[in-house]
């Protein structure tokens, strides 16, 4: 499905990286981006940062936002941040669903599908990843695992689904320096937009995630259904992470 590109939006996840002292070096030359960078950017840190992200990033370019959230309001539910807490903390962005969550931590389509409720009821946007393991990968099912995926996020509300990102992370690719094909990639991002049309969701944004960095950016982001990129190990280092964000294309 070729359409017409919206605008980039470059997405870092620190994952549990950071450091007071670094992160104020990384987010000081974050508040740099402007209007040239052709792009929207942001990042999303662990939670004890966030308001060190928010001092820093404040009246910026860049916003920011988590790697997770709690489907629950409130309650006696030890290590859960809830939606409200975050959105105190001004946050944008939360990533819902990542592999290193349904792996790690035993997440499912349904609990994925509840988090992104969450998220849209405090008005942040949730970037919802989707993709398959290497076994998944080299067994030719990836097209119905990442199918099954998404028509899980569709049996949700249209108007809850319209508020939503995409992000397609092969899991074998993630932090192996071995990103997937940009052909390869093009194919899967085409093949989740049409079943986004399909039921009446025309204006998905899908990022691509797995191993980007500066000197292969450009190729996936010359592709016509690939919308921007959630961005990991490069979004640790600023030169890298603004190099990817300045890409024109």
């Amino acid at each position: 499905m070729i359409k017409k590109k919206s605008t980039r939006l470059i997405l870092g996840n620190w994952k549990m990286f950071g450091s007071f002292f670094d992160n104020a070096y990384l987010l000081n030359g974050l508040k740099s981006v402007d209007d040239s960078f052709y792009c929207d950017m942001g990042v999303c840190v662990p939670y004890p940062y966030l308001f060190q992200a928010s001092l820093f990033l404040q009246n910026s370019k860049c916003s920011w936002g988590a790697q997770d959230i709690s489907f629950r309001t409130s309650g006696p539910y030890t290590g859960e941040v809830s939606g409200a807490m975050l959105r105190e903390f001004g946050c944008k962005w939360v990533i819902v669903g990542h592999s290193e969550r349904r792996l790690f931590h035993g997440e499912t389509d349904l609990d994925v599908s509840k988090k992104i409720e969450a998220a849209v009821s405090n008005n942040i946007v949730p970037v919802v990843c989707v993709g398959e393991t290497l076994e998944q990968y080299e067994s030719n099912e990836s097209l119905q695992i990442i199918e099954k995926q998404v028509n899980s996020i569709l049996e949700l509300d249209s108007s809850i689904v319209s508020k939503a990102i995409v992000s397609y992370e092969p899991i074998w690719a993630i932090g192996s320096g071995c990103p997937a094909n940009p052909d390869y990639a093009q194919k899967i991002h085409s093949m989740i937009r049409e079943i986004f049309i399909g039921k009446g969701v025309n204006n998905i944004k899908i990022l691509y995630g797995g191993s980007v960095k500066p000197d292969n950016a450009f190729d996936f982001f010359a592709m016509p259904d690939i919308d921007g990129a959630l961005v990991g190990r490069s979004s640790l280092d600023l030169e890298d992470f603004l190099a990817i964000a300045s890409i024109k294309c």
